[in-house]
Parts: structure tokens; C-alpha cells; sequence
């Protein structure tokens, strides 16, 4: 059995003592094993801070924006190898393998295309310059540098190549060195990915470590110049707000958690209309892909009351020929739950939502998967649920069910009713609105806006190009209030601010003028 090592100050490090199993989730095979037992992550950190920081910042910012494209390019080099990782180790299809892989590779990519615009050096102009005396002399000016410390990234399990490189992109752009924490169960494209990037020497030394396993007291080894940015449930990102180093030394974190994502069907959208079609085929979508394991993933259906049972049998019509079942066979479209807790965790979901919602597709999920032995996998088939008093439900807006699961609801008609009902969710990463009517989708903004990490606003008019409000696009941040976590991740080159220490500069304008030109 593979035996994954992790990657640190600079050398593979086999952990010793008990390992973590990671298995096929389809056919419950083990696959790679893997420890961090005994690791000296003190060392690490030291590492990366006084190795990979002072080599990444001597490069600027165009010079590390050369590194991401060689990054993004080794990933596309190496995309079928990742991908049949992802198929063994994640349950991906192959299509839901290149959706992660691809994203990874596109995300470096645009980071190294913005960072052609910025200084060769680490100085970072934040807003215009402002007078602070009497006279022009005195003068005020707000700069951003790299701060002097380490990124970890703690990610989650369902994407473990765009996770990676999404956080290390602009982690690395903004000259931070990078200690990054795959989910254990499904670090083996992770462990891909970074020993593409090790085995051509892209990177400077210390300036990218992997740990497959345990965490162990790497957290308690940060200080006020690092940063943690952590991707999972809300209980871990609890549990992480509370650590020490965030307290008494004030690490800066970054969380993106749980989200109960909302699609709204306007009231104007007429059957067979090109709004309805993107409407259904975004909500099949986004319960279907990647077996529904996703954060942006839309998990409550508000449609106005008339047209419920016609949109709740559109949307079941839809999931009907779509095939669960092993990854790697042809014509399946859903794979497995990523681990067995997974399972555990949707199948008690599913029944928690059963008891205040009537069944429209898939009643409790239970399937018996394509080419796959009965009773091996830890597969669930999409599952579509109804409610028709969605005000007076509590599971629909409380809890999220992380896997093909979602909930069709009624609204009266009006914005202000749709949006106290998605507002139930407590925030979320990202809410899909479909109608042409300007003064809805207006209204609806200003309803929810203040809820929503990011608001699609599906439209007749970019039905044809609309990759769908369950994809992350570099230039748009990601992040989301409350539940989602509170935190604000890529973005463009604002998404740098994360790593970046902002500063005022404060004396002789001339003077400032040097620094800053």
C-alpha cells in the first residue's frame, strides 16, 4: 500500500507509529496510508519563515506571479495522472475530477496574468495619497507589504486540488510561504499536486510544505505575522477561532464553513422559458456534481406557490435518468460520498429533513449503484424534498445535508418574502436569482445582498454563458457572512489583502513619493 509522506523543510517526512487509512469510497478499498506522528512542525514553520519567506519576497510580485504559471502548467501536464487519483481516492467521475483539477489550473493561471500588473518590488499602493498637515508637505499614504510570516491552509476533503491551489495562489502572489493541511481522507491529489511542483523544482525552497495526516501542535507554533485560512465545518472553524495563537497573538484567520445556498425562481420566469431551463438545469447541477459535495452547492429551491408542484416535477424529471454509481464507468454521472462519516452524516440529514418535508425524488436516497457489489460504497442518490410550510421549518434553514440533497419550497411572489426566507439560512456563500424582471432582481439584492457572499443573477440574457453559481471564479470573491463563515477569499488582487500587512506612511511628501514610486 502507498505510504504518503508529507513535505517539509524542504524533504519528504514519513510519519511514524499508528497511520490514518485513506480508501476508495467506491469500493471501500484501502488505497494509501499516511502519519505525522513524530514530525517536527516547529521546524517547519521555522522553515518556511526563515527560508521560504525571505526567497519568495526577493522575487517580487512578478517574479512569483512566474512561479503560479509554472505551477498551473505542471498541473495541466500532469492532469490525467491527477485525475485518475481523484477517481480512486475522491469518488470523482471523471467529469467532476476535471472540474476540481481544471479549477486548480485556471486559478493559478489568472493570478499569474494579474501579477504581470503589479511592482517588480513588495510595495503595494493602497488609495490615493492624502495631505495631513498644513500645507501639501505633510502628506499621508496607506502601502501594503508581505507580511513576515507563515500561510496555513487547512482544507477541506471535497476539493483537494482546487483547494490547494486556490489559497496557495494568492498566499504565494502575495509573497507568504505556504504550509497547506489537506483533509486526510482525500489528500492523495493533494499529495499529486505538490509532488508535481517538487519534482520540477519550481518552487524556492520552503516556500510550499504538505502535510498528509494530523495537524498535531502545528497551529501552536503562530504568531502575529501569520495567517490561517481554514475551509470546512463551522464546529472545527469554532474550535479553530478559540486556539491560543488567534487569541493571545492574534494570528490572523480567514473561515469559509457551512452554507445553506438558496435559489429563487422570480415570479415573471414563464414555463419553458430560457430563464426556467437555466434555472432547473443550475439546481440539477448543483445537487448532482461532485455527488453534491460542494460549498457554493444550492441546498433550498424558493419558487412562487402557483408553480410549485409544476417546477418541483420539472426538477424531478431531470434527476430521473441520472446514472449513480462507480466513477470510473461510463454513463455514470454521480459517484460516491467522499468517506464513510459522510455517508453517516447525509443519510442522518436526509432523515432529519423526513421528518418536517414530504418526498419529491429519491425519498431517502438509498440506490443501488452501477457496476458497484450491493452493500459496497458509500453511495447516496440524489434527493429532492418538499416543503410546503417552509416558514414554519427549522432543519430546511438550520442544517445542511453535504451531499446530493436539496429542498424545493413556496413563496408568496414577493422579494421581501423570498428574501426573509432565504435570510433563515443564517448566510451563505452565494444565492441564485432568476428572473428578467430588473425591479425584482433589484429588490432582491437590496434584500440579501447583506446575507450573501456573492449573488448570481441568472437571465434570459446569459442563459448561453452562465457556468452556474456552484463555480468559484478567481476574480469574484468567495466567502460569505455568518454561517458561511465570515470570511472573504480571492476576489482579484483584492483577495491579496489576506496576506498583505497595510500601512500608513505618514511625513515629507517628496520622501514618500521615493518610497512609494
Amino acid at each position: 500500500m502507498r505510504k504518503l509522506a508529507s513535505y517539509v523543510a524542504d524533504a519528504w517526512v514519513e510519519g511514524e507509529g499508528p497511520t490514518t487509512t485513506l480508501f476508495n469510497p467506491a469500493t471501500e478499498e484501502p488505497v494509501a496510508e499516511t502519519s505525522t506522528t513524530g514530525l517536527d512542525f516547529a521546524g517547519a514553520v521555522g522553515h518556511a519563515r526563515k527560508v521560504g519567506g525571505p526567497a519568495l519576497r526577493e522575487l517580487g510580485f512578478r517574479g512569483r506571479g512566474e512561479l503560479l504559471r509554472q505551477m498551473a502548467k505542471a498541473i495541466h501536464g500532469g492532469r490525467e495522472e491527477l485525475i485518475a487519483l481523484a477517481i480512486e481516492n475522491g469518488g470523482n467521475t471523471r467529469s467532476d475530477a476535471k472540474f476540481d483539477i481544471d479549477g486548480a489550473s485556471a486559478t493559478l493561471a489568472a493570478y499569474a496574468d494579474w501579477a504581470e500588473g503589479l511592482p517588480e518590488g513588495n510595495l503595494l499602493l493602497d488609495g490615493d495619497g492624502v495631505q495631513v498637515g498644513r500645507t501639501a508637505r505633510l502628506h499621508g499614504q496607506h502601502v501594503m507589504t508581505p507580511r513576515r510570516g507563515v500561510a496555513v491552509h487547512v482544507n477541506a476533503f471535497n476539493f483537494p486540488a482546487w483547494g490547494l491551489a486556490e489559497k496557495a495562489a494568492v498566499a504565494i502572489l502575495a509573497g507568504m510561504p505556504v504550509i497547506s493541511k489537506p483533509a486526510t481522507a482525500t489528500a492523495l491529489v493533494a499529495h499529486g499536486l505538490v509532488q508535481l511542483f517538487v519534482d520540477q523544482k519550481i518552487l524556492p525552497a520552503g516556500a510550499l510544505s504538505l502535510v498528509c495526516g494530523g495537524a498535531g501542535d502545528l497551529l501552536s507554533h503562530l504568531d502575529g505575522q501569520d495567517v490561517l485560512a481554514f475551509t470546512g465545518s463551522s464546529a472545527t472553524a469554532q474550535k479553530l477561532r478559540a486556539g491560543e495563537g488567534v487569541i493571545a497573538r492574534s494570528v490572523r484567520i480567514n473561515v469559509e464553513a457551512d452554507s445553506l445556498n438558496a435559489a429563487v425562481l422570480g415570479p415573471d420566469v414563464s414555463p419553458g422559458s430560457d430563464s426556467e431551463r437555466l434555472f432547473v438545469r443550475d439546481v440539477v447541477r448543483d445537487m448532482t456534481q461532485k455527488a453534491g459535495q460542494k460549498c457554493t452547492a444550492i441546498r433550498r429551491v424558493f419558487v412562487p406557490a402557483d408553480r410549485l408542484d409544476e417546477i418541483g416535477e420539472a426538477l424531478a424529471a431531470e434527476l430521473e435518468p441520472i446514472v449513480v454509481g462507480n466513477p470510473g464507468s461510463d454513463g455514470v454521472r454521480v459517484g460516491p460520498l467522499a468517506t464513510a462519516a459522510q455517508l453517516r452524516d447525509v443519510t442522518a440529514g436526509i432523515a432529519r429533513l423526513a421528518e418536517e418535508t414530504d418526498a419529491l425524488f429519491g425519498g431517502t436516497g438509498s440506490v443501488q449503484p452501477k457496476d458497484v457489489p450491493e452493500g459496497n460504497g458509500y453511495f447516496v442518490g440524489p434527493v429532492l424534498r418538499l416543503s410546503r410550510d417552509p416558514a414554519a421549518a427549522r432543519a430546511l434553514h438550520d442544517h445542511e445535508v453535504f451531499g446530493p440533497v436539496s429542498t424545493v419550497a413556496p413563496y408568496g411572489g414577493s422579494a421581501e418574502e423570498a428574501g426573509a426566507l432565504v435570510r433563515r439560512g443564517g448566510g451563505s456563500l452565494v444565492c441564485s436569482l432568476y428572473s428578467d424582471d430588473r425591479d425584482f432582481l433589484a429588490s432582491m439584492v437590496g434584500e440579501l445582498a447583506a446575507a450573501s457572499g456573492r449573488l448570481y443573477l441568472g437571465s434570459a440574457k446569459v442563459a448561453d454563458q452562465s457556468p452556474g453559481p456552484g463555480t468559484v471564479l478567481p476574480m469574484l470573491m468567495h466567502g460569505g457572512p455568518g454561517r458561511a463563515g465570515g470570511g472573504e477569499e480571492l476576489g482579484g488582487l483584492p483577495g491579496l489583502r489576506l496576506y498583505l500587512q497595510r500601512t500608513a506612511l505618514q511625513g515629507d511628501k517628496s520622501f514618500i513619493k521615493f518610497i512609494t514610486e
